[in-house]
């Protein structure tokens, strides 16, 4: 007679096989990617297995909250641009011990990988801060990111050390890693520090969870060890279904760091996955009607699929940085069928909503219950008081951090002008305001501390993939740095903005008309100043008297000896960009229609990629300074009369 472990394949294949038969015969099933009504209308019958995953990605390091913009209503026919804290993980603590109710059955809490880089809290305490808000949590399972790797398989070993410790015995997952004979983490024990996937059990059903890491992303945009190696992920996860499958477990999860699309594609080459739990492309998922709050979900949360045999696959993702906790509601019937597949990615937000960032005019009661009714409306907008156990573990590496915003990373030798356009003052409005700024150098050049920082962004982005180019836009930089001693925070002020690091793969076409497009604006009626391009590794000349589609000439590019020459135009060229302008953003429009595989978001923080930079200068005995004129990547600029 069949052992229980050869007919339990069996039995699921047939009765998902029925049901699929079933609906096809229907004919009423729903585009592959559009979810049903969030109303958990479903199959479910009376003796479905129920289960909530609760979920969040690409934290990096983001533990503190922050104050965003939120398109509100204060009153009937009103909407207001207003601000309110956002985000933090002591709200996800509190958020997932509130969504946690064992009334209405059990619950799995997975993180989809990338907790570390990206803020201080990384820098200042090797990962130990992020394990301790994590173990306030108490993930069942953890999934590797690229970003793990940031610092070679010693860095994450340091981080899991400090992960793996006390009560909560979260499982680190990766089926398609491979560690090197020299790597830390290589164990032939029982208890390696990374499994390919586990098994758990809730309410006597057992529940195979599967990880993916991105596997060229990893080995080409982070810093793992030479020796460690990454297989092809689709492969890696069908293997481990398979042996799952095998061992009678008949519903798998797959906890992915992967990238959304890839996840929604993923799930349509493997068989027997019924949910992916993704991160890495930090991608917001919700109903369309967010976007009346100022915010651009991707996709429906969670999105629907199906797989290889046309069995129904659920996928979802958590934004990024803190902000966002899944929330999804799962029934399988007795064969592990998902019968429902339901949710709401929860956006964490407080409830102290003001006009402007900081203070300004009080909101009054009539305005706040517009509201708080707008919020509740939203199905999404979560207002959740931060958990208190958590900010107490915070505490001390929040005093930390602040201390040192306050240290010497530097020196700055001479003045570094924040200028945004080259020209006559009056050519450009929001330039520096120093007046030595007006030098000839400026004049001719633009921006000392802009075309720094694209020279930084280009020496630190090749520690992580080969970079031949750097691109900025002017606005992206925001202050003069003086001579003298320079501390975190000033870092912090010339460069504000949470943008990440992007590989660009272009041709020299492309990067050419990205830079025209930027010159046309910045120089335009409009006088989008921020627009204008500052490069590392690149040179042109600008004409601001010739015809708007025809102000760059001479573009050239470093050759590998070390000289200038002409950009070509069918080459393709490996371009370090902050992800704004990889979007399109600020008149990069030729950036946003380029193919998928021409871009990897590597996620580094942009403004910690300079702090990096000025400390090693630092280490070395250096200072920032104002680099050669030969570096500049406007060589000349010829003004219009």
């Amino acid at each position: 007679m069949p052992s229980l472990l050869t007919t339990a394949p069996i039995l699921r294949l047939l009765a998902r096989t029925i049901v699929l038969l079933l609906a096809i015969a229907l004919s009423s099933c729903a585009h592959p990617t559009e979810a049903p009504a969030n109303d958990d209308a479903s199959y479910e019958g009376e003796s479905d297995f129920t289960l909530t995953v609760l979920h969040i990605n690409d934290h990096h390091s983001h533990l503190d909250d922050s104050r965003v913009p939120l398109i509100l209503s204060t009153s009937d026919g009103k909407r207001e641009r207003l601000f309110v804290s956002a985000g933090g993980f002591a709200r996800v603590s509190s958020a997932m011990r509130g969504l946690t109710d064992p009334a209405s059955g059990p619950t799995i809490k997975i993180h989809a990988g990338d907790a570390i880089t990206g803020d201080l809290y990384y820098a200042l305490s090797d990962g130990r801060a992020d394990a301790e808000l994590m173990n306030t949590v108490c993930f069942d399972t953890f999934t590797l990111g690229n970003h793990e790797f940031d610092y070679g398989d010693a860095g994450l070993k340091t981080f899991l050390d400090h992960l793996l410790v006390g009560n909560c015995q979260t499982q680190v997952l990766s089926a398609n890693v491979r560690f090197g004979p020299e790597s830390p983490l290589l164990q032939t024990d029982s208890a390696p520090y990374v499994s390919p996937s586990t098994v758990i059990d809730r309410n006597g059903r057992r529940i195979g969870l599967v990880g993916i890491t991105a596997a060229d992303k990893t080995k080409n945009a982070s810093r793992p060890d030479p020796s460690t190696t990454f297989l092809d992920e689709a492969k890696s996860a069908q293997e481990q279904i398979d042996m799952l499958t095998h061992q009678g477990v008949d519903i798998v999860i797959l906890q992915t760091h992967y990238g959304y699309e890839n996840d929604v594609e993923l799930a349509r080459r493997l068989r027997g996955v019924d949910v992916i739990i993704g991160g890495d492309s930090h991608t917001l998922l919700g109903p369309d009607t967010l976007e009346r709050f100022g915010l651009s979900p991707k996709g429906p949360y969670p999105t629907h699929t199906t797989d290889a045999d046309g069995n129904p696959v659920c996928v979802a993702q958590a934004g990024h940085y803190s902000f966002v906790v899944g929330e999804l509601k799962l029934s399988f019937d007795e064969n592990g069928r998902l019968n429902r597949c339901s949710g709401t990615a929860h956006i964490l937000i407080g409830d102290d909503f003001t006009r402007d960032r900081r203070d300004g005019e009080t909101l009054g009661p009539a305005e706040l219950e517009a509201i708080m009714a707008d919020v509740t409306n939203s199905r999404s907008l979560r207002i959740t008081a931060p958990d208190q156990q958590a900010l107490e573990v915070l505490a001390s590496y929040k005093r930390q951090k602040e201390d040192f915003g306050s240290t010497v990373v530097g020196q700055v030798a001479k003045p570094l002008c924040a200028r945004r356009v080259p020209g006559r003052l009056g050519l450009s409005t929001a330039s520096s305001q120093r007046g030595e700024c007006t030098n000839p150098s400026n004049i001719e050049h633009g921006g000392d501390a802009q075309q720094l920082v694209a020279q930084a962004f280009l020496e630190q982005a090749n520690k992580y993939f080969d970079a031949e180019l750097a691109l900025i836009n002017a606005g992206g930089v925001r202050t003069d740095l003086s001579a003298g001693p320079l501390v975190v925070k000033d870092i912090h002020t010339l460069l504000p903005f949470k943008n990440t690091v992007v590989q660009l793969n272009i041709s020299g076409s492309t990067l050419r008309a990205a830079i025209e497009s930027a010159v046309r604006a910045a120089l335009g009626p409009g006088r989008n100043t921020g627009a204008y391009p500052y490069a590392a590794g690149m040179r042109w000349i600008v004409d601001a008297t010739n015809p708007s589609e025809a102000r760059i000439a001479q573009v050239e590019v470093v050759d590998a000896n070390g000289r200038y020459v002409p950009i070509d135009p069918d080459r393709m060229y490996s371009v370090a960009t902050i992800d704004f302008i990889a979007d399109g953003k600020d008149h990069y429009t030729p950036f946003s229609r380029l193919a998928k595989d021409q871009r990897v978001d590597v996620g580094l923080d942009a403004t910690q990629l300079f702090l990096d930079y000025v400390r090693e200068l630092a280490g070395s005995g250096h200072a920032l300074r104002p680099l050669p004129g030969t570096f500049h990547s406007t060589q000349h600029f010829l003004e219009s009369p």
